[in-house]
């Protein structure tokens, strides 16, 4: 049983209708997704064509929306890795999901290997990088100090026994390299409006929910410290979007724009913005 303090009881809309509690860690400043599905039972939380980063579908204005500005996000993220200054251009992208970013990563001169646990996905994967995106497992496999880069776009929430897996990210980093980490943001304005019904809680896929403080405390464990923190304007509309369908039923654009709108103005002065990317090295 999980004694800490229950923060929210929030709904999986995606999958299986159930319940879970959000329960508030105050060591890490973050939120912890209870009872968390077995290892053995996770992935089944997946099974829903409504996972675009899984399906790379296209049915509807949503989806095409997702796909446009997942393009424009996948000019900004190339540009920041190539703005490291590292000693090589190897690249390894955790849960990459259908390639994406992978795909551009090669087309600019990296090295590049991918880790997604999906199979549908890394099928889809491999399809547009030649075979370079590996199961999870895969992750044991590879050597200390081997990658300049690893970036983990919306990933680090998915990743059961959390503090081993960052252990591991960072045996695997180079002593100069960079870990790019992008997660949502708990404390931003939009996930203060939508409570509940915040589309980037997505339990039980998300099994942690991070502060700043939570990823700051979590690193300094592995002796790797915040090196910036970048926002992620657009996921405060996409999330908007998403949590006006859970909310009411029905997408409802103009009041989505709106409040992701305003959940950026005021993150202007806060810079708690929908979700963020932290650019970590070692000290």
């Amino acid at each position: 049983m999980n004694n800490e303090p229950t923060y929210l009881i929030v709904k999986d809309h995606s999958v299986s209708g159930e319940e879970f509690r959000l329960c508030y860690n105050k060591a890490m400043d973050m939120l912890v997704t209870y009872p968390q599905p077995t290892l053995e039972k996770l992935p089944n939380y997946y099974q829903s064509e409504d996972y675009i980063s899984h399906t790379d579908s296209k049915r509807n204005v949503f989806e095409k929306l997702y796909h446009v500005v997942r393009s424009i996000a996948l000019k900004r993220k190339l540009k920041l890795i190539n703005s490291f200054s590292l000693q090589g251009k190897n690249l390894l992208d955790i849960g990459c999901g259908t390639g994406d970013f992978l795909e551009v990563a090669e087309r600019h001169n990296w090295n590049i290997t991918g880790i997604e646990p999906d199979d549908k996905a890394r099928h889809i994967a491999n399809s547009k990088t030649n075979n370079a995106v590996f199961n999870i497992e895969h992750l044991e496999e590879l050597g200390e100090n081997s990658f300049d880069a690893i970036t983990l776009w919306h990933v680090l929430e998915h990743l059961p026994n959390l503090e081993e897996h960052i252990k591991k990210i960072e045996h695997l980093l180079k002593d100069n390299g960079r870990i790019v980490i992008a997660v949502p943001n708990y404390k931003s304005y939009d996930a203060t409006y939508y409570k509940e019904f915040w589309a980037a809680y997505d339990t039980p896929r998300h099994l942690w929910h991070f502060s700043k403080n939570a990823i700051s405390r979590l690193f300094s464990e592995v002796n790797m410290i915040t090196e910036k923190i970048l926002p992620m304007k657009f996921d405060a509309l996409y999330v908007s979007l998403l949590s006006e369908k859970y909310k009411s039923g029905k997408m409802n654009y103009i009041k989505a724009f709106w409040i992701g709108l305003r959940s950026n103005r005021k993150a202007k002065s806060s810079k708690e913005y929908s979700s963020l990317i932290y650019v970590l090295k070692k000290q």
